[in-house]
């Protein structure tokens, strides 16, 4: 099996934390070297404390499961024979509450457009087969409710310890 990991860094700048008016501004690192500057959403946590800028996790849930859409969509297109020439994919995460009051990503909206091209065209209902097949077997579309473990460490820095 496959394991997929990522760094997510963040280090306080010099306010006083515990009043809360921290900055959220953090870095993910992923293993070919890439570093994605993120955020929370200005949505939950006001401007400064938020970058708008930076990538927040409701967004990156939206992407990757757009993405992991996309390449199955486009692998069982090719092994199908058909040529696609471009994907475009406008998603959207609707955020709701929950029976308990909680907020989640309750909905996730892909609007791909696709445009192929080459001899063989498929019709509306092989498209849409298509993306079916594509959602039944795309990894994130299967571990939405995955259960979240916990298994971190802490350091003290110094200081006194409240007790």
């Amino acid at each position: 099996m496959a394991v997929h990991t990522a760094t997510i860094e963040w280090v306080r700048n010099d306010s006083k934390f515990t009043d809360n008016r921290y900055s959220r501004g953090h870095a993910w690192r992923f293993d070919g070297g890439l570093t994605v500057p993120a955020s929370s959403s200005p949505h939950v946590v006001r401007v400064p404390f938020s970058n708008p800028a930076n990538v927040d996790p409701e967004e990156a849930f939206v992407a990757a499961l757009s993405s992991c859409h996309m390449l199955w969509f486009l692998n069982l297109t090719a092994l199908k024979g058909y040529v696609v020439d471009s994907y475009t994919d406008q998603a959207q995460g609707l955020m709701e509450k929950n029976a308990t009051g909680k907020e989640w990503v309750a909905r996730v909206v892909l609007r791909p457009h696709v445009e192929f091209s080459g001899t063989k065209v498929p019709n509306d209902g092989e498209v849409d087969g298509l993306h079916h097949e594509a959602h039944t077997e795309c990894f994130l579309a299967n571990s939405v409710k995955t259960s979240v473990e916990t298994a971190g460490s802490w350091k003290f820095l110094g200081g006194k310890v409240a007790r």
